[in-house]
């Protein structure tokens, strides 16, 4: 793996986010039923992998390159608390209100996709890898849930597919492009308060959107697909030593 640079490894990860994104806008289009009753599975293995790859692996490094990553941790989790929060808010609004004011949420949180892919991978390729994983997988249920949101706000299907590309898949690969000379520029001290603030954000992502997410639509066995995250998490780690 060290035979690859860095910048092909986030640029592998974000586009491959936007494919993964991008099938899941297509099959709910061709085929709701199927998408729907299968989304909680992906959800959960992506929760798995993003609860434990942060612990486990970025957050020590993102301490040893700076004692005070704990406090960027906790900034990420509040900074993701009170933004989910202002969506939530902006929500109750009518029905068309309600798509584009989640469409800027999905949009945010994908540049933010991208921006991870950036910081973890510059920390080192096994710490980008294991959160690229858990992002990518629930990139899918993403697009499926843009879509929706898309449908719900009265648009077409034409062109609730159009933005939900637009907003939802080509907005990490964007981030990640965009961050990347800035990013490379950070030291290590600097390096891991950002690593810090990213462990913070992913475990929000995981322990607040994806896990209360499946757990409403609880399907069985999906506590499985959950520990299959955790050990693919693991094992990666493991097989590093």
């Amino acid at each position: 793996m060290s035979g690859i640079n860095t910048f092909t490894w986030i640029a592998i990860f974000a586009i491959g986010a936007m494919v993964v994104n991008s099938l899941g806008i297509w099959v709910i289009y061709k085929n709701k039923a199927w998408a729907e009753k299968n989304k909680e599975y992906s959800i959960c293995f992506a929760a798995g992998v993003l609860i434990s790859s942060p612990l486990i692996m970025a957050f020590p490094q993102a301490i040893g390159h700076n004692p005070k990553a704990g406090l960027a941790a906790l900034t990420g989790f509040i900074f993701m608390f009170f933004s989910n929060k202002l969506i939530k808010y902006k929500t109750k609004q009518t029905e068309l209100a309600f798509g584009i004011t989640a469409l800027e949420g999905i949009g945010i949180h994908s540049l933010i996709d991208g921006v991870i892919y950036c910081v973890t991978f510059s920390v080192s390729i096994f710490t980008g890898v294991l959160a690229g994983i858990g992002l990518v997988v629930h990139e899918f249920a993403e697009g499926v849930i843009t879509f929706s949101v898309l449908i719900k706000g009265g648009l077409s299907e034409k062109k609730a597919i159009f933005y939900a590309f637009l907003v939802a898949a080509l907005t990490t690969p964007l981030g990640a492009f965009i961050a990347y000379p800035l990013v490379k520029k950070l030291n290590n001290s600097a390096l891991g308060l950002a690593l810090g603030f990213v462990v913070g954000v992913l475990i929000y992502i995981s322990a607040s959107h994806l896990l209360p997410e499946a757990r409403e639509h609880e399907k069985e066995h999906s506590y499985l697909a959950f520990l299959s995250g955790i050990a693919l998490s693991l094992f990666i780690m493991f097989s590093k030593q």
